[in-house]
């Protein structure tokens, strides 16, 4: 008759393997399934995803061969449309931005563009350069949760992070997506229109959201001395784009309030900042920075922002204009 001991070892025993089992057989099923069509699946399953956020999309979007141009940034660059940018340029361009994202995550999503994109090549690549790129912090903190794994080189690294309780949610609602012949498609070339969430918010009627653009901000970035290691970064990762890859890099546009004053910290860092990107434009064939930080009149224009940072579309129509601009200009 079996002691104690020996039941209870021959019951872990079982245990363990039947958790690694199943821990298998989850994985290769998530593996094969794919279930935010990063395209690592052997198996051919239906195009792009189901509508969700932007950040675990960026997969699927930033691998599709339909499309040459990509917009990289956060909230600051979002109003740019990639339709429009096409029909200036032809380039047909998607939208691989990430709201609140900083240079780490775009850094990655342009890593994950450039190597999915051997034939046909990158045409051209817009990067709003707000702020955040003037870091000096080597280590380009990031303070909102993204998919690092997801866009991962390293496939260890994406296979263990299969292992989570939001992808078994989401291998369902894949299957279901694949599965149907109606499930509606998140929007290929992902734009995403902020406009009505901040009218939603009341941005565009109260007095006091109004008032509150008449007082001066903090900007620039702050850093007037250097390090600049986003712009290193940026300079390395493009070594490995092609070199007839347009490069378009584009200091987004703040309210006139919140414009540093000359003479002040904020003018310096903010020209230690632009002369940097602008040094690199200079070395790098095929590159430009715009700059929407000066003082112009659609700046001046309260109507037309939201908050400081978050302009409206008709200054994204002359972003637009400006950036298709350069790109031919580029030839």
């Amino acid at each position: 008759m079996w002691d104690r001991a020996t039941i209870w070892s021959g019951f872990t025993t079982t245990l363990l393997a039947a958790a690694a089992v199943f821990s298998f057989v989850f994985g290769a099923a998530a593996f094969l399934i794919d279930p935010y069509d990063s395209g690592r699946s052997p198996l051919k399953l239906k195009d792009g995803v189901r509508p969700q956020g932007p950040r675990t999309a960026l997969a699927s979007r930033g691998r599709d061969p339909q499309f040459t141009g990509a917009i990289f940034g956060n909230s600051h660059i979002q109003l740019v449309s990639p339709e429009k940018l096409r029909e200036q340029t032809g380039i047909p361009f998607v939208s691989l931005i990430a709201p609140g994202s900083q240079p780490k995550e775009m850094l990655l999503t342009l890593d994950w563009f450039v190597r999915h994109h051997h034939d046909p090549v990158p045409r051209a690549v817009v990067i709003g350069v707000d702020d955040t790129w003037c870091t000096p912090d080597p280590a380009l903190p990031n303070d909102r949760p993204f998919p690092f794994w997801l866009l991962s080189r390293s496939l260890p690294e994406y296979l263990g992070k299969l292992m989570r309780y939001e992808v078994i949610e989401e291998i369902l609602r894949r299957v279901g997506y694949v599965l149907s012949s109606k499930a509606e498609r998140a929007r290929p070339d992902g734009y995403w229109d902020y406009e009505s969430g901040y009218q939603g918010q009341g941005y565009a009627t109260q007095p006091d959201l109004r008032e509150k653009l008449e007082k001066p901000i903090e900007s620039g970035g702050g850093n007037v001395d250097g390090p600049f290691p986003a712009a290193t970064a940026l300079e390395a990762l493009m070594q490995s784009a092609p070199a007839q890859t347009k490069l378009v890099l584009v200091r987004p546009p703040i309210y006139i309030s919140g414009l540093p004053k000359p003479g002040t910290p904020g003018s310096a860092a903010e020209a230690a900042c632009m002369r940097v990107y602008t040094e690199f434009a200079a070395r790098r064939p095929h590159t430009v920075v715009l700059n929407w930080r000066l003082d112009r009149p659609a700046l001046r224009d309260s109507n037309l922002f939201f908050d400081h940072t978050h302009y409206r579309q008709p200054i994204a129509r002359l972003i637009e204009a400006d950036i298709a601009a350069a790109i031919r200009n580029l030839d």
